[in-house]
């Protein structure tokens, strides 16, 4: 990728804050557009060029044309969405809709952020929650903007990312944020019941290594981006070898992930990082 002016909506938030980063130092002129909803100016970049508002107001913010459209800029937690059902349609419907439109009005390319959700459980994952079956629906819109526009478009899948600047407390904290905050504070791992529940946990390094080679010369659907290693969350939990504490099963809660990184590994990706390295690490540093 030359030189580009390059614009990242939630580029304040945990992994928007990494791919700014990594965007600013390969060269390109980095504008984010973030609301600060879970973003931080804690996660601010030098030299990228922060805009605070809402992606459904993204023409008066971003008036310029750029040469790609990150959009990260959704509401992403699947639990939490059942009481936060306005914001959800906010966020993941009406601000979508409003990129896609400035994408479309200007044939930019946009790489969106889909969600790992759907696949969960068989495909039953893309129902289970307000926060998925936005996500979902919002990959089909994408690829219709694709079909109907001609418009250039990659979607990527993140699975459970973990790493520097996660969110750590709150209703919209990370289960690795969780798990470090409350190691911290002595106090025993809180794992949802059952416990068995399946996910590939995934460095953030990783999945904005991902992203800039599908930004490249990523094209259409199915850019999975996340480790192949799979751990129960009582077995994340067992890592911190501390004590752990169940607390009740949750509404939305999907038992399995379902992974396939096929089509980003064909662009040159793997994941290099470990999460049971990564927890030894943070153990370390206490």
């Amino acid at each position: 990728m030359s030189n580009k002016k390059i614009l990242v909506t939630g580029g304040a938030g945990f992994i928007g804050s990494h791919l700014c980063e990594r965007l600013a130092k390969s060269g390109h002129q980095v504008i984010s557009l973030d609301n600060y909803f879970t973003g931080s100016k804690d996660n601010h970049i030098p030299g990228v060029e922060y805009r605070d508002g809402h992606t459904k107001d993204i023409e008066k913010h971003a008036p310029e044309t750029p040469d790609i459209v990150y959009h990260l800029g959704e509401y992403s937690r699947v639990e939490k969405s059942f009481d936060d059902i306005e914001l959800v349609w906010g966020l993941n419907k009406i601000g979508t809709f409003a990129v896609l439109e400035f994408c479309r009005k200007r044939n930019v390319k946009i790489i969106y952020a889909g969600s790992s959700t759907k696949f969960g459980d068989g495909g039953l994952g893309r129902d289970q929650s307000p926060y998925a079956w936005t996500k979902a629906s919002n990959t089909e819109l994408v690829r219709n903007y694709g079909k109907w526009f001609n418009l250039p478009y990659a979607i990527t899948y993140f699975y459970n990312v973990y790493g520097p600047r996660e969110i750590s407390s709150g209703s919209y904290a990370t289960v690795i944020g969780i798990f470090k905050e409350f190691y911290k504070q002595g106090k025993p791992l809180p794992v949802v019941s059952p416990g068995t529940q399946t996910r590939n946990f995934t460095h953030v390094d990783d999945i904005v290594s991902g992203l800039m080679l599908v930004g490249d010369d990523g094209e259409g659907d199915d850019f999975g981006i996340g480790s192949k290693t799979e751990y129960s969350i009582l077995d994340v939990a067992r890592m911190f070898n501390t004590e752990i504490v169940m607390v009740p099963e949750r509404k939305g809660n999907r038992m399995q992930s379902s992974i396939d990184t096929s089509k980003t590994e064909t662009l040159g990706w793997k994941a290099n990082k470990n999460l049971a390295d990564y927890i030894k690490e943070f153990i370390l540093s206490i």
